[in-house]
């Protein structure tokens, strides 16, 4: 079948355009992919969108943020249960008090004639021994919770001698004053050239008639 002289024309053409494209006169024409294919220029590479990591310069002069806190280290740590709050001291008890007596039994002796005398001295009345007068201001015991049982007596003795029928009697001159103690006698002891002294003992009232 011959070609058709349009089909002729076309083949003639392309022949041209092959060998001027040979030659580098025929440059590619927009939207013309043979004088692309033609003239070497193709569409342009795809670029990576991958960038490069940094260099280990760049890192160097960059500061390090640090990472955010996370949860567990924000989170507030529970209070843990209340612990039983622990009983205060003791209040300490007071000791009880003393048990205090209106009469002391004192005894006394006179060293020179070797005479004992016992007696008894109401709480703040003087009473004369021979030339001394005995003024018991206090008499008590210890309490039931003490370890030791014993009384004690607060006396105050003057020395007063007695002055000739029809004169005035010389002043009195305290010689003693200070607790006494029935079980130790020496602990504070009267001291005096003719006469010693000690408590005997604490005494309740006796009744009234």
């Amino acid at each position: 079948m011959s070609p058709t002289p349009r089909n002729g024309r076309l083949i003639a053409a392309a022949a041209v355009v092959l060998a001027l494209g040979g030659a580098g006169l025929v440059s590619a024409q927009p939207g013309d992919p043979i004088g692309e294919a033609l003239s070497g220029k193709g569409p342009p590479a795809e670029r990576s969108t991958e960038e490069p990591p940094p260099s280990p310069d760049a890192l160097a002069g960059t500061k390090l943020r640090p990472a955010p806190p996370t949860e567990a280290a924000d989170a507030t740590p529970a209070p843990e249960s209340a612990a039983p709050s622990k009983p205060g001291p003791e209040k300490p008890v007071d000791p009880m008090k003393r048990p205090r007596y209106p009469v002391a039994i004192i005894q006394a002796l006179d060293k020179v004639t070797a005479e004992t005398v016992r007696f008894e001295a109401p709480v703040g009345k003087p009473i004369r021994y021979k030339t001394l007068i005995f003024t018991v201001h206090a008499c008590e015991t210890t309490a039931p919770d003490e370890d030791d049982s014993d009384a004690a007596a607060h006396v105050e003795i003057d020395s007063q001698p007695n002055g000739p029928d029809g004169k005035p009697m010389p002043i009195a001159r305290q010689v003693f004053k200070g607790w006494m103690f029935a079980n130790a006698p020496g602990l504070n002891l009267f001291q005096h050239p003719v006469y010693d002294a000690w408590l005997i003992a604490c005494k309740a009232a006796p009744p009234s008639a």
